[in-house]
């Protein structure tokens, strides 16, 4: 099976500031990877160059066939690559069904969203995947007045609906309740049955209750890649932050 995204070797430099020093990465289809490492590691630097938002000094980024290392963002996410930030980017006074539909039609121009109807296949697409991300029964009700982690899950969808091979999640469970930190673990598993997904994520229970995948950055680079078991071994990866994070604990 080939790599659906192989970044190699990639540097970014701000200023004198080496961000990602010849960090190298590889993810598979229907694959779930998480980025984790210290702050300042490079982690939400790399999803930044993967998605077109920071421009790579060095190295290559390829989406598979394509050569996306210097591709602008809007050319990236026709490709297929779906970036959800942190902060959920919602319309808060729009429906929940309305914000579906804007995401839908995004590339199709102002009078096409303003106008264009729902074909019988559209409409049946934002349905299924309102009910994936369990907001059926409040797509009339409008974005704002969801709960954190519901706005949270729109915007997966939101990033859904495009039908992304690869779905880029920058700590997807920030402020969420348990109940919604567990079900968003399962819907990252669920996405994973029609994309790869990769998340950044500094919660380690969460990494280690749904992770399969976990890429160690550190200082711009990978420190190690395995499963949670394997760098939980490793002494290096105990040494640079796993260590750390159970003091901070």
């Amino acid at each position: 099976m080939k790599p659906v995204l192989m970044c190699r070797e990639v540097s970014v430099d701000f200023d004198g500031f080496h961000a990602l020093q010849g960090a190298n990465l590889e993810v598979y289809p229907n694959e779930v990877r998480f980025l984790i490492g210290p702050n300042g590691a490079g982690k939400t630097t790399l999803l930044d160059v993967i998605c077109g938002k920071t421009r790579a000094s060095g190295g290559k980024v390829l989406f598979n066939t394509h050569d996306i290392t210097k591709m602008p963002e809007h050319k990236i996410v026709r490709l297929g690559i779906s970036r959800k930030f942190q902060s959920p980017s919602i319309f808060h006074q729009l429906t929940v069904w309305e914000n579906m539909e804007l995401a839908l039609k995004q590339d199709r121009g102002l009078f096409a969203v303003l106008w264009g109807k729902l074909s019988r296949e559209e409409r049946d697409a934002i349905t299924s995947l309102l009910q994936r991300i369990q907001l059926f029964d409040y797509a009339d009700q409008k974005a704002g007045s969801l709960s954190h982690g519901q706005k949270q899950w729109l915007e997966i969808g939101m990033q859904l609906i495009q039908f992304p091979q690869l779905l880029l999640l920058d700590e997807p469970i920030a402020g969420m309740s348990e109940a919604e930190r567990e079900r968003t673990g399962e819907l990252i598993h669920e996405i994973a049955r029609t994309c790869a997904v990769v998340i950044v994520e500094h919660d380690m229970d969460f990494v280690r209750r749904f992770s399969k995948q976990v890429t160690v950055m550190h200082e711009g680079k990978v420190l190690c890649e395995g499963t949670m078991e394997d760098i939980q071994q490793n002494e290096k990866v105990v040494e640079v932050y796993l260590g750390r994070e159970e003091k901070a604990c």
